[in-house]
């Protein structure tokens, strides 16, 4: 992923957000309606779920130590887990409380003109920063794949997050928009009430697709099946290996991928031979494969009695293989 891309995004929803929800407070403020509360925290949350995705990214760029010998690229998942809580938790379920409660305790709403004017100026600012979003991830999503693959297959976590949070908050504007349109003609609360609920629902979907998708991260996800043929290929295609034996990938973070293979080379071979062609093959993957970074190679002798050939099930690869 675009660093820059990532950040230029999460900027956008950032700004965004934050000037939206003033004015959804302000105008929950006049009018009273739920809807309008539902979709301020909405944008609350989103604010600090978009500081979030940029403090896991400053994070993520610590140098390895002792302690964490391969890094701190995972940060950027776990941040995005937590932003998949937090939409859940203030987002999701205080929409769905406050809509329940308007239900069970209806009361008159006064001022509908001005959250109508704010939702609709909040549309427009959400479909530009939903444009953004869509704009930074097009240049990083693979020819071919669609937009349901682009999230489930990115292992950068933020523009997918963004995305979804754009998606989910331009949905939510509809419906507050919906529910405070109906209440005002119809002159029934009710409306206002529902609106909230389905903000709530809405929200509570989106956060569990987010926590399904960065779940499968931060337990560890190996290369994807393209990634991975261009590995075997990279490893198979040279004169140096008699077979590749077997093999396992691991992504330590968004942009780098473990990679460790015990392949047979020629049982004449000597030491330094041996390390030269395993010099020659490492560099041939990541050639193939930038993401491949760290890279661990054994060197030994195929022997058809002991080792199995390898099945595309146990090298399509997450960490619990």
């Amino acid at each position: 992923m675009s660093a820059s891309g990532g950040v230029k995004a999460i900027l956008a929803a950032f700004l965004a957000n934050l000037g939206i929800a003033i004015a959804k407070f302000v105008a929950w403020l006049l009018s009273g309606s739920a809807s309008m509360l539902a979709e301020a925290i909405h944008s609350v949350a989103d604010s600090g779920n978009q500081l979030l995705l940029l403090l896991g990214g400053r994070l993520a760029r610590r140098r390895a130590d002792k302690e964490h010998p391969f890094g701190y690229g995972r940060e950027r998942f776990v941040a995005a887990f937590v932003v998949a809580i937090i939409l859940f938790s203030i987002g999701g379920v205080f929409s769905i409380y406050e809509g329940i409660q308007k239900l069970r305790d209806p009361h008159e709403l006064g001022n509908l003109w001005i959250p109508l004017v704010v939702l609709a100026i909040a549309i427009v600012l959400e479909s530009l920063s939903l444009r953004t979003a869509v704009k930074e991830s097009a240049r990083v999503k693979e020819p071919g794949h669609s937009w349901v693959q682009f999230v489930r297959r990115a292992k950068a976590p933020e523009l997918p997050v963004v995305l979804l949070e754009d998606i989910a908050a331009l949905i939510g504007l509809v419906l507050a928009l919906a529910g405070v349109g109906l209440a005002a003609i119809t002159g029934n609360p009710m409306w206002d009430a529902l609106g909230t609920l389905a903000i709530g629902a809405l929200l509570v979907v989106v956060a569990v697709v987010l926590g399904i998708e960065t779940k499968s991260l931060l337990v560890g996800e190996g290369a994807n099946p393209d990634d991975h043929a261009r590995i075997v290929e990279s490893i198979e295609k040279g004169e140096e290996v008699q077979k590749l034996i077997h093999m396992k990938t691991l992504y330590l973070g968004p942009d780098e991928m473990l990679v460790a293979a015990k392949i047979a080379l020629k049982s004449d071979k000597s030491v330094r031979e041996a390390a030269h062609d395993i010099d020659v093959i490492e560099a041939r993957i990541r050639a193939a494969v930038p993401a491949a970074r760290v890279i661990y190679l054994e060197p030994d002798i195929y022997r058809p009695s002991r080792d199995p050939e390898p099945s595309t099930d146990a090298i399509v690869l997450r960490s619990s293989d």
